[in-house]
């Protein structure tokens, strides 16, 4: 049952339609590198597709109605849309889910400080890296700091042609040859992820630091310059451009990410590569589809989640209430109260938990078992299932809801191809699809192919890409 590559099949008008995509993508991807980042683009984009806040819509206990379209938020990092249907709410729900969070390095809370003349910043990993793909390629820094009275700094260095990047050292290949001796997972250990940002001292003039008096600020800068001139340095900076200190750090949300933007890849610009693939190819072709539905017979959704990459939690998580508290505002709102209307509705629902798959890849053709492998190209992947060591974990769809996805997919055209995440015992890997299949609905896995995934540049097809969208667009019309 091998598949045909989708480019085969596509007209002119395809390809330019195609390229319109992966353009608005590839602009997406170079600016939204946090979930914050992402969550804001989708609002406000929403809102020129006409929704409206549901928090000012409860405010005004502004009754809702077939074709109303609404968002919310959970602490500006998790997203919703909704789009209400003709049909009752019981009927069920067609739910697009993708996650916006990617792999990173999260700047600690109490991170600066100076060794040997340089200055660092201490980070911890977030989800699943490979620590030494983190080394000496060009970092930025992306965030908010949020100062004791409530005001908040937005951060992005980095991005600009003229700003400064940052890294994390390698040791040189001439001194390397214990490290080249260590096991993969060794060899840069994540406690040394330190990012380096500074080598210039502070030099305070000794007249200037005699006549300051020994409580004051320039005594104290004077001090730190003397012990710490580097990070003393720095710190001034960091006062001058963002009025910050470094207390203000301890209430920081600072990403550290791959500097630069998304690309075209190979000389036929068939593919892009790019930071965050992971799960933001999934997110972006989920938001474009759900803005694209107009008046929907059932209700239309379209979440977008943090925290997929470290188990879904927290408030910002799918397996917080954020989701079920949503749909039970808009329904209330809609005149449908109640939590058994609620439950009926989520009961009887279908979804996509859109995340990417592990794309086949000839370099690495052991860990792939080539008639359930995802190959660039090839469409939008369905995975039954996921999970390891026996489909731990795995949501696992339904024989009949396969059939149901198959039927809508044929009829719309879209190219498509089912896979599994590698060879059995390979590996292994989950998503949310588990989360909301707890309520009842129907879930099954689907998305794009990715190859390097969760590195800091990942490569998908752009005509994935297309099909995901089309894909995306024809579940919610028709499931």
């Amino acid at each position: 049952m091998e598949r045909e590559n989708a480019w085969k099949s596509y007209s002119d008008e395809d390809l330019a339609a195609l390229e319109t995509l992966a353009q608005g993508y590839i602009d997406f991807l170079s600016t939204c590198k946090t979930e914050r980042e992402c969550a804001r683009f989708a609002i406000d984009l929403a809102e020129e597709n006409g929704y409206v806040s549901l928090e000012a819509a409860i405010k005004e206990k502004r009754p809702l109605q077939a074709g109303d379209r609404v968002w919310a938020h959970a602490h500006g990092k998790a997203l919703m849309l909704v789009e209400i249907g003709f049909e009752p709410f019981e009927r069920g729900l067609n739910i697009l889910g993708a996650h916006i969070d990617s792999p990173r390095l999260d700047i600690k809370q109490n991170p600066l400080f100076e060794s040997n003349g340089f200055a660092l910043l201490d980070t911890h990993y977030y989800g699943g890296i490979k620590n030494y793909q983190w080394v000496t390629v060009p970092l930025a820094i992306h965030g908010v700091v949020v100062k004791k009275d409530g005001s908040v700094v937005d951060v992005v260095v980095g991005e600009a042609a003229d700003d400064p990047v940052f890294c994390v050292t390698d040791l040189l290949i001439h001194l390397a040859s214990k490290q080249m001796g260590k096991k993969a997972n060794e060899v840069v250990e994540g406690e040394d992820l330190d990012i380096l940002v500074g080598n210039r001292p502070l030099v305070i003039e000794k007249g200037d630091a005699d006549d300051a008096d020994a409580d004051s600020t320039q005594a104290k800068r004077a001090k730190l310059a003397e012990k710490e001139p580097v990070k003393a340095y720095l710190l001034d900076l960091l006062a001058e451009r963002y009025g910050i200190e470094e207390e203000d750090f301890l209430s920081a949300e600072l990403e550290v990410v791959p500097a630069g933007a998304a690309r075209d890849c190979g000389f036929d610009r068939s593919m892009v590569l790019g930071y965050g693939q992971d799960d933001r190819v999934c997110a972006y072709t989920s938001l474009l589809a759900q803005l694209a539905i107009e008046e929907p017979a059932k209700t239309c959704v379209c979440v977008l989640v943090d925290k997929e990459e470290i188990g879904s939690v927290g408030a910002t998580g799918m397996a917080s209430q954020f989701f079920e508290n949503t749909m039970a505002e808009v329904m209330a709102l809609a005149g449908a109260p109640g939590d058994l209307p609620l439950r009926r509705a989520l009961t009887a629902s279908s979804m996509l938990s859109s995340d990417v798959s592990a794309g086949f890849d000839p370099a690495y053709s052991g860990v792939f078992e080539t008639k359930n492998s995802a190959f660039l190209g090839r469409g939008l992947v369905f995975n039954k299932y996921t999970g390891s060591r026996g489909k731990s974990g795995s949501n696992d769809a339904s024989a009949e809801y396969m059939a149901r996805i198959r039927a809508i997919m044929d009829k719309a055209n879209v190219a498509f191809q089912t896979a599994e995440l590698g060879r059995v015992d390979a590996g292994g890997g989950g998503t949310i699809a588990y989360i909301p299949a707890k309520y009842g609905m129907d879930v099954i896995d689907s998305g794009v192919a990715v190859l390097s995934m969760h590195s800091p540049w990942e490569v998908s097809s752009k005509a994935d890409l297309f099909e995901a969208y089309k894909g995306y667009k024809s579940f919610l019309r028709e499931a």
